[in-house]
């Protein structure tokens, strides 16, 4: 059975810019500026961002890509499962803390 998202593909990322080459290659110049080149954060704790990230917008390629490159820079599984519970703990904040607008729609009508 064929499935929308083929792990295969992920390797096809680098032919983005078939059609729009010098935008594809600005991306790139940028997406490797900001995740892999050490600044004020290793390239770790970049990756380990990054498979945070992953999981929150739920990419299963990113989730691949960054599952690999946090190996490969060093992160060891119990820390790439911290930044997980991390994105996750963050995400379901973000769902909880909008049931403020449930409470003042409650107190709007008396409830």
């Amino acid at each position: 059975m064929a499935h929308y998202y083929e792990s295969k593909d992920l390797n096809r990322f680098g032919q983005i810019g078939k059609h729009q080459k010098e935008l594809a290659d600005k991306f790139f110049e940028w997406y490797n500026a900001a995740t892999s080149t050490e600044g004020a954060l290793t390239k770790r704790e970049k990756q380990l961002i990054g498979l945070a990230v992953a999981h929150t917008i739920q990419c299963p390629y990113c989730i691949d890509a960054y599952t690999q490159s946090c190996l490969e820079s060093g992160a060891d599984p119990t820390q790439m499962t911290e930044a997980v519970h991390v994105a996750s703990a963050v995400r379901g904040g973000a769902s909880l803390v909008h049931g403020v607008q449930m409470l003042n729609g409650l107190d709007k009508v008396g409830a």
